[in-house]
């Protein structure tokens, strides 16, 4: 019934147009009266309602070297990439979900094989519209990662594993979105939660928590060291996508953390960058960068330039990938 009511009306829309256009048409000196335009964008309002998708990428790279006189070492990776969103759109209410994966293994000569990147994102997102251009919105963020690492040279240390550490940014703020390629977040209220779940590394201080409190004998007292630190501040999140050329895009997110109560001046920085080259549908190369910035973190320094760290300090941290592979989206 309901379906029979909306072709009846649609029928008596269209005898009303063609009549109207009729009589215009009886008065040849009179000039013709353009049909209402219903200023509704196409993209809007597709955009409309629930959406989900994901993609994913398999990237393989090999070297083979058999008595070759420059020398080198043979080597074999695998990177994989994947993101799964589930977003919803209404007239003033957005709402989002996403989920970004890459873990990435490495084989060179005879070593074990090795990650060379363990990455996991979670991002959950609320915006209420108010202007065309500006909304209010409540964002959580997480960054972890998924298996342990350890150092080459200590096999049997520990460096890091999951949520050891995890990074937890709650922010309340105004965005700004002109339009689908642009937006820029900025939030005055926002905590920073930083985890480190194995008290082991807790107790060595590792991702900037407290260490553990020293005894009387100037040794550390395990089970003190701080698991969770807390931070409050102001958040920046900038994002931008431009289409360079033909099959090739340019992403770009930036993050900026000023803590309120130490060392504000010390901001910490987070700076991704994505070309992404589409070769078919199946087929894609993407470069990555990775520019991370904490003053709190201290990342292992190889003083005596020997391979093998010796000290700890303040760095930037920087990572570059380049993937050749197959890619799928659904």
């Amino acid at each position: 019934m309901k379906h029979f009511v909306l072709l009846c009306s649609g029928a008596l829309l269209l005898v009303l147009h063609t009549t109207a256009a009729v009589a215009q048409t009886d008065d040849p000196q009179r000039p013709p009266t353009p049909l209402p335009a219903y200023k509704i964008s196409a993209e809007v309002d597709t955009a409309r309602g629930w959406q989900r998708g994901g993609a994913g990428t398999l990237n393989f790279s090999q070297v083979s070297l058999r008595n070759w006189a420059p020398g080198g070492q043979s080597s074999l990776s695998l990177l994989a990439m994947g993101n799964l969103f589930l977003h919803y759109r209404g007239p003033e209410h957005t709402f989002d979900l996403a989920g970004n994966m890459v873990y990435g293994l490495l084989k060179a000569g005879k070593s074990r094989i090795r990650k060379n990147d363990d990455r996991l994102e979670l991002n959950g997102r609320y915006a209420r519209q108010f202007t065309q251009t500006l909304s209010y919105a409540a964002q959580v963020n997480l960054k972890t990662q998924l298996t342990p690492t350890k150092a080459p040279e200590k096999p049997d240390s520990l460096l890091s594993r999951f949520f050891a550490p995890a990074y937890i940014l709650v922010s309340l703020g105004i965005e700004y979105k002109p339009n689908t390629d642009f937006s820029l977040f900025l939030s005055p209220a926002t905590g920073k939660f930083t985890v480190v779940a194995d008290q082991t590394l807790a107790d060595a201080g590792s991702f900037g928590v407290r260490a553990a409190r020293l005894g009387p004998n100037g040794q550390l007292v395990r089970g003190t060291g701080q698991r969770l630190r807390q931070e409050l501040g102001a958040y920046l999140n900038a994002r931008y996508r431009h289409v360079l050329f033909t099959n090739i895009t340019y992403n770009t997110k930036l993050e900026l953390f000023s803590n309120y109560f130490h060392n504000p001046q010390n901001i910490d920085v987070n700076w991704e960058n994505l070309i992404d080259f589409k070769v078919n549908k199946f087929v894609s190369a993407s470069v990555t960068t990775l520019l991370v910035y904490d003053d709190d973190i201290r990342v292992p320094l190889d003083r005596n330039e020997d391979g093998v760290p010796d000290d700890r300090g303040r760095r930037i941290q920087f990572k570059e990938t380049l993937g050749i592979g197959l890619a799928y989206k659904f």
